[in-house]
């Protein structure tokens, strides 16, 4: 870690799912995760392990950066991935 690397208020819940990720086969859910973990952590300065880590998981399931984001655009014009039902009323859960 460089003096400049900055811990991100998120990285300990992220390790969680990225840790599920790396040992998951990809599923429209886990895409999905994959995707908006890479835009979290794009260009974040520090994290470094898990911007690694998410790159395993890309290189795991054999798919580069564009071919994650045009599956994923993909599944979010088809379907509600992070729909979630609270008290009878649908809402949408990107945290």
């Amino acid at each position: 870690m460089s003096n400049q690397d900055q811990i991100h208020p998120r990285e300990k819940s992220d390790r969680v799912v990225i840790d599920n990720l790396l040992n998951a086969q990809p599923n429209d859910y886990h895409l999905v995760e994959l995707a908006r973990l890479r835009i979290r952590y794009h260009n974040f300065p520090g994290a470094r392990e898990i911007q690694k880590d998410l790159d395993r998981v890309l290189q795991q399931w054999q798919l580069t950066e564009a071919q994650l984001y045009a599956k994923t655009r993909e599944i979010h014009e088809n379907g509600q991935v992070y729909r979630r039902k609270i008290k009878d009323q649908d809402q949408q859960d990107w945290t």
